[in-house]
């Protein structure tokens, strides 16, 4: 029997950087080959622990590109896909949509068609030996919309995206969707809260709160700082995928939250108190935080209700905000000092 082979899109990126470690670690007979475009947000020092990794093989290439995927098929005949490859920062999605529309949608669908057409002979018929073959798809919990002050995303919450990254990947969900009625291939979806943690690109929030605080420059908050969202450690969301990859059952989808809202003034806040403490200056870090324009559709709360997976797969967060913060601060000072 030969050991299963997945190809993981998206792998060089921050979810996936932490989730290809995580799984070679704990899944020593599955070989990973790893496919990203590394765009602005995708960076291979992100991955140097693999690189003696006799499971492990990277692949620079874009999801788009039909023939370069049909050709991995061919060439390692994949258990299995788990996508993380996406654009994914909602300000670039104001200033260039066409970028979110071909990766996030057309790129999921090239991903299913292909993978479709190498596992099944025809809708609910597979090839022999691959009736356990399996697609991930990695979404967000922004298809949803935005929350009021109360309330939770639920799986069966209604899609209300606002932004042009949301409504992308709200597009590939339904397409994941689609290839599971349609044809009824085996798909699983997950749907996230804001992750935080190691390898996170410089421009997202909790990185740039780092960065700026200790480089003595202007802390920016958008707005009033009140907006809220439902904080998820990056390896607590691994762990969560690993368990919906292996045990989610065909056609469902699992949100996955830290139940951690926190406000970004909250968070700002936070960071500069726990810097007040282990790199003490003059003055403190609170004094450098400062207000800027709020962004276009800034949607107001996101906080995900994650009983099905909790319940149904026994999942649960084992960092909270606070004690997941201070490990994202160690590791963001020691790459900061290190440049």
């Amino acid at each position: 029997m030969k050991d299963k082979t997945i190809l993981i899109t998206g792998g060089a990126g921050f979810i996936g950087s932490n989730f290809i470690p995580y799984f070679l670690d704990t899944n020593k007979d599955t070989k990973v080959i790893n496919v990203d475009s590394l765009t602005y947000a995708g960076d291979l020092s992100n991955l140097k622990e693999l690189e003696s990794n006799t499971n492990y093989n990277f692949v620079k290439g874009d999801i788009c590109d039909r023939e370069l995927i049909e050709n991995l098929f061919i060439k390692h005949d994949f258990d299995a896909v788990i996508h993380f490859a996406a654009e994914s920062h909602v300000d670039n999605s104001i200033k260039n949509p066409d970028a979110f529309i071909k990766t996030n949608v057309f790129g999921t669908f090239n991903l299913l068609d292909i993978a479709k057409k190498h596992w099944m002979k025809a809708p609910n018929v597979f090839n022999n030996g691959c009736e356990s073959k399996r697609f991930h798809h990695i979404s967000t919990d922004e298809v949803y919309g935005t929350l009021g002050a109360e309330g939770l995303f639920k799986e069966d919450t209604p899609y209300a995206p606002n932004s042009p990254y949301s409504a992308s990947k709200a597009s590939s969900d339904f397409i994941v969707r689609s290839y599971f009625h349609t044809y009824g291939m085996n798909v699983v979806t997950t749907n996230c809260s804001n992750n935080y943690g190691p390898k996170q690109h410089d421009e997202k929030l909790i990185p740039t709160i780092i960065r700026k605080a200790i480089s003595g420059e202007q802390i920016p908050i958008y707005g009033n700082g009140k907006n809220i969202r439902d904080w998820l450690y990056v390896l607590d969301h691994c762990k969560g995928i690993d368990l919906v990859f292996k045990n989610g059952k065909s056609g469902e989808t699992y949100n996955i939250g830290g139940h951690n809202e926190r406000d970004n003034l909250y968070i700002a806040n936070k960071i500069c108190e726990i810097l007040d403490e282990i790199e003490p200056k003059a003055e403190s870090y609170k004094k450098q935080i400062s207000f800027v324009k709020d962004r276009p559709g800034h949607d107001f709360r996101y906080a995900i209700d994650a009983s099905k997976i909790e319940n149904q797969l026994g999942w649960k967060a084992d960092e909270n905000f606070e004690t997941g913060i201070k490990k994202t601060i160690d590791w963001y000072l020691d790459k900061y000092k290190n440049v």
